[in-house]
């Protein structure tokens, strides 16, 4: 799609659809007209079936590589293409709604995955006095977040959709509506997404279930991954379906960013600290041994990570630093927006295509939203006395949200992503600082203002999503009012699947009995969150940790100052590098089939990098929801059903299976997209 000043035209829809308006000129919409079927049981149902599956497999991406899901364009060509198995097809009005209903699994999970891992992990740390959140407490917080984040940008849709039409690109909206308008072709490209998906599902199951083959491949059975354990490093692949899409999806670039961060972690952090640490004839804390006995994985848990952690917490504020200017005037123009809202919309007398919920109604939401988080901060939560503390949360609560719910959309409509987890830092300092002056420390003190943390992580990623959601269904004419409304619907299903992902994430242990989450599942963005709260509250004394932590802050800056994606790098060093080396072989994929090839047509490379990203995107969605079932299965069996003996799945011959299946995996990709042709 374009990024400069003349937007590209989308197939379908009216010539003035991306572009400003001239005095005079009004949008009208695809489909104007009234009486096409739009909020249909068989709408409805498809969106909160696709709701429910993208949430779960979003939360396993999150928490599993930090990395995740859009899931607003699978599941667009998923209601075009099995629209055609009916006998009457889906019309683009139903189209929309499914895609608006089953679209709140991105949102709800990114808010969740920031935030509430680190309770469990708190959980499981001695001494922290940090209770383990329920499965409600986890669908409650994800709930009330997605219903604040949408009121408050309900007021502001005229302001968005109707006054700055044509003013800001929409990439996600654009890159959704296209699928959208352009049925039939995206039709065909349904079946290609349910066959990458039932590979993917095949493939992550063999691995992660019946251990038909190695699950991580260390490479020491080869001259290369020998001679590097010889120099105190290690070179590790996880093999997933699921993680190589996400490596092709997210492209070259970026995927390089992030497995730079794991190479500078494991080829020079590691070595060096063991280099200089062997030498040191005591336990270090947090490590539980001596470095000198240590291999490089264990010294990079113990100590190396600390450094990624710090590196994530100083990208993310100085995000939210540099982009305070313009928050500041996004501020400043949605307030004008407020106290000038489109009244007329709100009129049950309205046209369909600008008929919007009554300010009435958001008055009654926005209050039941506000005493529901009170009641749930103040009873919920299962702590004494902790009225005042509710209060003080719950008024910053809404005050961030209010502010920044709006910026957040605005960001979306700009650039097409949401600066979320700088925000959320900065909320969670401030209430943990609140909370200190109020006594309210211990445990019970990080568990409240981590909750206070979810659901404003959530509001904030609502109200991006929704602005999405709300521009596809002006180009396209949907019903405001029927878009909000089923919006809370889709919200609640993804909170409660999202939370079902969660709560089987946080049960699952690894084979040597230790927790998985934090560990095996690293859930980085939550990590670096737990780090803030542990530093806010003085839970932890240990100087080594605090200094990894600073070495981890200063190493941003300097990316910052060199003009280098911090936040990417800053995830790379501390995730371990078995999960960023398939999502660099997945963006080297994605640059091998997309790479120009002489005599090809433009029609014919679009046609390849389109079905790429779709068999990527059934690769990833399909691995994603196998990986859910499997820790559903481990609860109970925690080998799976295994194949090969545990000896063999991490031996020699379940590695050389798995780099025999992952080459066959790369060659479906690459042939499969390259095959592409374009329409004449």
């Amino acid at each position: 799609m374009s990024h400069g000043s003349e937007p590209q035209e989308i197939k379908g829809l009216p010539a003035n659809a991306r572009r400003a308006l001239e005095p005079g000129e009004s949008y009208i919409p695809l489909v104007p007209q009234d009486g096409v079927p739009e909020t249909t049981p068989r709408a409805i149902t498809m969106g909160l079936i696709f709701c429910a599956i993208f949430s779960m497999a979003a939360a396993y991406l999150a928490l599993k590589l930090g990395q995740g899901i859009e899931a607003a364009i699978p599941i667009a060509i998923l209601a075009v293409g099995l629209s055609r198995f009916f006998p009457r097809k889906n019309t683009i009005l139903e189209n929309v709604i499914v895609q608006s209903i089953g679209a709140n699994s991105s949102h709800v999970v990114s808010g969740a995955a920031f935030t509430i891992p680190a309770l469990y992990i708190l959980a499981q740390t001695p001494g922290s006095g940090v209770p383990t959140p329920t499965l409600w407490q986890v669908v409650l917080v994800s709930f009330l977040g997605g219903c604040i984040g949408i009121l408050f940008l309900v007021p502001l849709r005229h302001h968005f959709m109707v006054e700055n039409h044509g003013i800001f690109p929409w990439p996600e909206a654009t890159a959704t509506a296209e699928i959208l308008v352009t049925g039939e072709k995206a039709g065909n490209q349904a079946k290609e997404l349910a066959v990458a998906a039932l590979i993917g599902a095949a493939y992550d199951g063999v691995v992660s279930i019946f251990r038909g083959m190695g699950e991580y491949l260390r490479l020491e059975h080869v001259w290369v991954g020998r001679a590097l354990r010889d120099r105190f490093m290690s070179f590790n692949f996880l093999n997933s379906a699921a993680t190589l899409g996400i490596g092709y999806i997210i492209g070259l670039k970026y995927s390089a960013v992030i497995a730079a961060g794991s190479f500078f972690s494991m080829f020079v952090l590691v070595p060096l600290f063991h280099a200089i640490g062997q030498y040191v004839p005591l336990v270090v804390a947090p490590g539980t041994k001596l470095i000198a006995d240590m291999t490089p994985e264990q010294v990079f848990f113990a100590y190396i990570r600390i450094v990624g952690v710090g590196a994530i917490a100083g990208a993310g504020i100085m995000g939210v630093a540099a982009s305070m200017p313009n928050m500041i005037r996004s501020i400043i123009s949605n307030m004008k927006a407020l106290m000038n809202r489109d009244a007329a919309a709100e009129s049950p007398k309205a046209i369909r295509t600008e008929r919007s919920l009554a300010g009435s109604m958001i008055a009654v939401g926005l209050v039941t939203c506000t005493v529901g988080t009170m009641a749930f901060l103040s009873f919920g939560l299962g702590i004494r006395n902790a009225l005042v503390p509710a209060l003080v949360a719950t008024l910053v609560v809404m005050i961030i949200a209010f502010f920044f719910a709006p910026v957040a959309a605005r960001a979306i409509a700009t650039i097409g992503t949401n600066p979320i987890s700088g925000m959320t830092m900065l909320t969670l300092v401030i209430t943990g600082v609140l909370m200190l002056k109020l006594n309210f420390t211990g445990g019970y003190g990080m568990f409240l203002t981590m909750m206070v943390g979810g659901i404003v992580c959530t509001a904030l990623a609502a109200s991006g999503a929704f602005s999405t959601d709300l521009k596809i269904g002006h180009w396209i004419g949907a019903t405001p009012a029927r878009q909000i409304a089923w919006k809370f619907v889709g919200t609640f299903v993804a909170a409660l699947f999202t939370g079902i992902a969660m709560w089987l994430m946080a049960k699952q242990v690894n084979l040597d009995g230790t927790m998985a989450l934090g560990s095996s599942i690293p859930a980085p963005q939550a990590s670096a969150m737990k780090a803030i709260l542990e530093g806010i509250f003085g839970t932890v004394s240990m100087p080594l940790r605090w200094y990894a932590f600073g070495l981890g802050v200063m190493l941003s800056i300097v990316l910052r100052m060199v003009e280098l994606p911090a936040l990417g790098f800053a995830l790379g060093m501390y995730l371990p590098i078995e999960l960023n080396t398939p999502l660099f072989l997945g963006g080297l994929l994605a640059h091998w089939v997309n790479r120009p090839k002489a005599g090809t047509s433009e029609a014919d490379a679009k046609a390849r990098e389109n079905r790429g990203v779709l068999i990527a995107s059934g690769l990833m969605a399909g691995g994603a929801i196998m990986g859910v079932v499997a820790s559903f299965i481990k609860l109970k069996w925690t080998e799976g059903f295994p194949l090969l003996t545990a000896h063999q799945a991490e031996g020699a011959l379940g590695e050389w299976l798995g780099l025999a299946a992952l080459v066959a995996l790369c060659l479906y990709v690459v042939v499969y997209s390259r095959q592409a042709k374009g329409e004449a």
